[in-house]
């Protein structure tokens, strides 16, 4: 699934791998993280959701292993 950018004070944008259960989150501060063995239902109920910010702080945040993407700092 692919999701489009959203208005949310939190999350810029966030897609999800179906095939590697990976949700990716790009946060509004720019931080980027990947939230692993995250189920395809887990993905859709936070589609579904009317705040994704709440969302992922009561179903994703502590609840899944991550991976955070150190940026490229252009020397």
């Amino acid at each position: 699934m692919r999701y489009r950018p959203m208005p949310s004070t939190v999350i810029r944008r966030w897609d999800y791998d179906e095939a590697e259960q990976r949700l990716d989150v790009t946060f509004v501060s720019g931080r980027v993280y990947s939230y692993h063995e995250v189920p395809a239902a887990v993905a859709q109920a936070m589609l579904e959701a009317f705040s994704k910010g709440s969302y992922f702080n009561r179903h994703i945040r502590d609840h899944f292993a991550f991976t955070e993407h150190r940026r490229r700092v252009s020397p």
